[in-house]
């Protein structure tokens, strides 16, 4: 009889963190999720995922970012036992470059405020490869989507909008466009990458960008919602993440947001 896999799923209340818990445990792993500040739990954590960070209220809690990126994570690379340590990055670290491949030379400025994240998300970075050594493994996610995501994403607010309100008003241009990926599908890729991932760092996302134009168009058909953006509004185009790393050594092939939006829609109502 093989023996049960163990996990330890850092920030598991949250919307990736709990998914990535009810995934592992439904495949029969022994998982543990402490709370933040609880103790006992250092000295055997198997494969650690950290899954602890901000997103959408990055630009307004900049101290809290930092602290969830690389103050608290600085404390668990101390302190933590681990056969293995995964840590939950972001594909805006390609913000500004031409393609987003796992090898690309990143740019960031400290002048930008929105360059608080991905600084922060990349000092962690680091922070983990440096300390955990070979252990180590970075999941940079894309945009992440499914039935009961924050309303605060973008596609959660522009759901929720044509739902319940009939209309969507946007901020970017239509052409605006960026690439998402479903949790299920995420939660997946992080539970390879952590049991066996050979790569240190790993692209986890749709592999193509969607405009808001598309999405405005499903969601258009599905409620008859009204749209309104204005043609001034800011043009903002995200470089294509590559997935071919992830596709050639686990597999992995993602589902589609456009495909997926109706179901959104249903789970809205």
């Amino acid at each position: 009889m093989l023996p049960t896999l163990r996990y330890t799923v850092l920030g598991g209340s949250g919307y990736i963190g709990s998914h990535l818990v009810a995934a592992l445990e439904g495949e029969g792993a022994e998982v543990m999720a402490p709370p933040r500040g609880s103790a006992g739990w250092e000295d055997d954590c198997g494969r650690l995922v950290y899954c602890i960070g901000l997103t959408a209220d990055f630009r307004t809690r900049p101290l809290d970012t930092v602290r969830a990126h690389v103050s608290h994570l600085a404390d668990v690379l101390e302190r933590a036992r681990y056969e293995s340590f995964t840590y939950l990055s972001s594909t805006r670290v390609y913000a500004g470059c031409e393609r987003g491949a796992e090898d690309e030379v990143l740019h960031v400025s400290p002048q930008r405020p929105d360059d608080l994240y991905n600084v922060s998300k990349l000092a962690g970075e680091a922070l983990c490869l440096r300390c955990a050594g070979e252990r180590a493994r970075v999941v940079r996610l894309s945009n992440v989507y499914g039935n009961g995501a924050a309303p605060h994403t973008f596609l959660g607010e522009i759901v929720e909008s044509a739902v319940k309100r009939g209309e969507v008003v946007l901020r970017d241009h239509l052409d605006s466009e960026k690439d998402y990926v479903h949790v299920d599908d995420v939660v997946s890729a992080v539970g390879r990458i952590a049991d066996g991932g050979r790569e240190r760092v790993y692209n986890v996302a749709g592999g193509v960008n969607v405009s808001n134009r598309a999405l405005l168009d499903v969601l258009q058909r599905e409620t008859g919602c009204r749209v309104e953006s204005s043609p001034d509004a800011p043009l903002r185009r995200f470089p294509p993440i590559d997935i071919a790393r992830i596709r050639a050594g686990l597999g992995f092939s993602p589902r589609s947001v456009v495909a997926d939006l109706p179901e959104l829609v249903r789970s809205a109502r």
